[in-house]
């Protein structure tokens, strides 16, 4: 069974590790929504369907001419995200709480995690850095899945449903900067058949274009030019790879330092399973 994060955190009966999943969860769009499939070992090895192989109609009496489809077979590794927190104990010692230090610490580092996610999810490139998988700009460079908008400098609608055709068996949600938010709320201002409002896994507000989220990225990730649209499914769309998922461990005191350390890591990684589950749309620059 493959569950976000969102979900997850309903199922770690570690109290740390739930906040820490929760905490990543809610910083993060990709992460609330996105599937992760539990692998064994460091690496996932599956089948991606290029071409089908051809059908034909046939008078009496003849044959059919024997072909197969094309398949590209595909493995995806899991990189290691995460980070130690640190509290020194003449911290402790002069502010008291030692619980409330930790878990303010805690959670800054968690966020980071899921904003460091975030940015791989979409701009990771493996040829720069080995340790961070391929985002979704790699997967789709180059492929019909890059659409580029009509005009030049500016957002119509008819490209937003050019956009969201590009995704085979429909979009759940349109990821965008707020910048690129704003510019899509001034293009469907008075278009409220279009507009919807919802709730997240969390039970925030979020706006709907149809039956599709509008999700926000940073402004630092996103720029106020680009709008992706995602369908997520483990073995079928994009879906995330991981083993044990988020882990977080307390380690205590260490012996070399006197400082008490919570470690956070995470193993992961991410797979495309059909092309066509992800389409990207940039603004046309002059």
């Amino acid at each position: 069974m493959a569950l976000s994060l969102a979900q997850a955190r309903l199922y770690s009966k570690d109290t740390l590790q739930a906040g820490v999943i929760e905490t990543i969860a809610k910083e993060s769009a990709v992460l609330e929504m996105l599937p992760f499939m539990e692998i064994s070992g460091n690496s996932y090895k599956y089948n991606l369907e290029t071409a089908l192989p051809t059908v034909a109609f046939r008078e009496v009496n003849s044959g059919y001419t024997a072909n197969e489809g094309s398949i590209e077979q595909r493995t995806e590794g899991l990189v290691i995200l995460g980070g130690d927190v640190d509290i020194d104990r003449y911290i402790v010692q002069v502010n008291g709480d030692v619980n409330s230090i930790r878990a303010i610490q805690t959670e800054m580092k968690a966020k980071a995690v899921a904003n460091t996610f975030t940015k791989t999810f979409f701009k990771g490139d493996s040829a720069n850095s080995s340790k961070e998988f391929d985002g979704l700009d790699v997967r789709v460079a180059g492929t019909e899945q890059a659409v580029v908008t009509e005009n030049v400098g500016s957002l119509a609608m008819n490209d937003l449903h050019v956009l969201l055709d590009a995704v085979e068996g429909g979009a759940e949600v349109l990821y965008m900067s707020k910048a690129m938010r704003r510019e899509m709320q001034k293009l469907l201002v008075g278009q409220t058949h279009y507009i919807q409002v919802g709730k997240d896994e969390f039970g925030r507000m979020i706006e709907m274009f149809g039956d599709v989220q509008i999700r926000t990225v940073s402004d630092l990730i996103l720029g106020n030019n680009e709008i992706y649209a995602v369908k997520f499914g483990a073995m079928s769309h994009v879906a995330g790879l991981t083993n044990g998922g988020v882990n977080v461990r307390d380690l205590g005191e260490l012996d070399t330092l006197p400082v008490l350390r919570t470690r956070i890591e995470f193993y992961c990684g991410l797979a495309v399973f059909n092309p066509k589950s992800v389409a990207k749309l940039t603004i046309k620059t002059a």
